[in-house]
């Protein structure tokens, strides 16, 4: 699981990734020594489960991707199939490059 992350984050823009569980508890994390895992785990828990919850109310699709675009830098969060893959990146990225590098690690990761 860490080559995984490792290899995703060799990608030009991206600056850490981690897989967390549904419930947020860091499954595998390679994440810039600025950010502190377990926080941006929680986080992600939370807000995955808030979006769920309300796409479940819309009657819509499960919940497939976020992006929270931020001052400072993006962050993804997207389904997979033990929980969710975050990506943290600069603030000026190719956001195509960046969706299909998340693609092909989700493709990677497996039960």
């Amino acid at each position: 699981m860490r080559e995984v992350l490792s290899d995703l984050n060799k990608t030009s823009g991206i600056t850490g990734s981690m897989l967390v569980g549904n419930d947020g508890i860091v499954i595998a994390a390679d994440l810039n020594s600025q950010y502190d895992d377990d926080t941006i785990g929680a986080l992600a828990g939370s807000i995955s489960a808030t979006v769920a919850k309300s796409l479940e109310r819309l009657h819509q699709a499960p919940l497939k991707q976020l992006t929270i675009e931020a001052g400072k830098g993006k962050l993804f969060i997207t389904a997979t199939p033990v929980g969710y893959l975050v990506v943290t990146t600069e603030d000026k990225i190719n956001m195509g490059l960046i969706r299909l590098e998340i693609k092909n690690a989700i493709s990677q990761i497996s039960i």
